[in-house]
């Protein structure tokens, strides 16, 4: 049977169409005045001091990394989760470190400070949790540990743009800096993109500058400029600039983030009371002092086979997924000595016995009663 409700539908409308068309008829389509308004005001949405474009979220971890120096020498290590998509541990391969995996909280889905404490060592160089899903993890906590040792935390908050821990929006940052993501999954979206918040003025400048290949003049100065300017580029770096049309796209849907988390927080509420007394799933259940997202909602499995549960829902019609993916699980980290760390037993349960069902914004009560009924029907 065809999907006829998917995992989640981006919502996009007229705004967005003529944010788009501005800036086609401006001329200026690169990274320009558009990213630049962005910046300010994601900055302004989740509390930092500055906030920094780049082209996706895997592009600003691995441009963290570099600019904290990680990777520079051939034993770094970064602390970080398996459980969590690919991308993560990428980040820390691409740069010339190497992931230590620790095991996550089963109610968080994020890195457990306790054993975070056990795994650091003389070539702990940084520390990578994520908030997945849009459920922040403990990251009080972990920043506590961090401080200990005088070691930079970047939080991969990729899902968790709205998200709150103690009434603070994830991205004032907690640590030294956190990342997000403007892909199609997120609940605002560029189509794909990035973004980095920090309080740290000298960091953000590093970060600009790494972004588009440590140019020392930017081109909209150049542009702008009534006399003749030549730049230089002062080290090896990137381009990870993000377009004005997707920072265009973005910027309706950020003024909008109020309403967008408070309906998928609806949401989350009616599927909570509806699935309380489902005899295989489990619902979520929030941390006193967290507020989700809801980017994606997993239940927990208590009983029956993931495959046939997942099946079912296809054949009525809904898309379901396996729970989130664990690096280690997967062949790119299966050769020896791609990693370190572990065991992970919560992490391997999370993936094996938990499904994510639909929720987005935009999403109907009849859509959502549909989705309902049929996973009240799985048994």
């Amino acid at each position: 049977m065809a999907v006829k409700i998917p995992i989640v539908r981006p919502m996009l409308g007229d705004a967005e169409v003529a944010a788009a068309e501005r800036v086609i008829r401006s001329g200026w389509l690169t990274q320009g005045p558009e990213v630049a308004a962005f910046e300010k005001e994601f900055a302004a949405a989740v509390g930092a001091a500055h906030a920094v474009a780049v082209s996706n979220c895997t592009a600003a971890l691995e441009v963290c990394l570099r600019a904290l120096d990680v990777g520079m020498r051939p034993d770094d290590e970064v602390i970080t989760v398996s459980h969590s998509f690919i991308a993560t541990a990428n980040a820390c391969i691409t740069v010339g470190a190497k992931p230590i995996f620790v095991d996550v909280q089963p109610d968080t889905y994020g890195m457990d400070p306790e054993l975070l404490a056990k795994a650091i060592g003389a070539r702990t160089k940084a520390i990578m949790p994520v908030h997945q899903i849009g459920m922040p993890c403990d990251i009080a906590a972990i920043v506590d540990v961090a401080k200990k040792h005088d070691i930079p935390v970047i939080e991969d908050a990729a899902c968790a743009i709205g998200a709150k821990v103690d009434g603070a929006r994830i991205g004032k940052p907690h640590g030294k800096v956190a990342c997000f993501s403007f892909h199609p999954r997120k609940i605002v979206t560029t189509g794909d993109g990035g973004m980095i918040t920090t309080n740290d003025e000298e960091l953000a400048k590093r970060l600009r500058l790494l972004r588009q290949h440590a140019m020392s003049v930017p081109d909209t100065v150049r542009h702008h400029s009534d006399k003749i300017v030549f730049e230089e580029y002062t080290e090896p770096a990137f381009n990870l600039r993000m377009t004005d049309l997707q920072a265009s796209v973005g910027r309706p849907q950020l003024a909008r983030l109020d309403d967008i988390v408070k309906e998928r927080r609806r949401l989350a509420d009616r599927y909570r009371h509806a699935l309380a007394d489902h005899p295989l799933l489990s619902p979520p259940v929030e941390r006193r002092g967290f507020e989700s997202n809801w980017q994606s909602y997993a239940l927990a499995m208590k009983g029956g086979n993931q495959v046939e549960i997942l099946q079912k829902l296809v054949d009525r019609g809904i898309a379901a997924k396996r729970g989130i993916m664990n690096s280690h699980q997967e062949p790119a980290y299966a050769g020896q000595g791609t990693w370190g760390g572990g065991p992970l037993p919560v992490s391997e349960q999370l993936r094996d016995r938990s499904i994510l069902i639909p929720l987005f914004h935009g999403m109907t009560d009849a859509e959502q009663d549909e989705v309902i009924l049929a996973v009240k029907e799985v048994k």
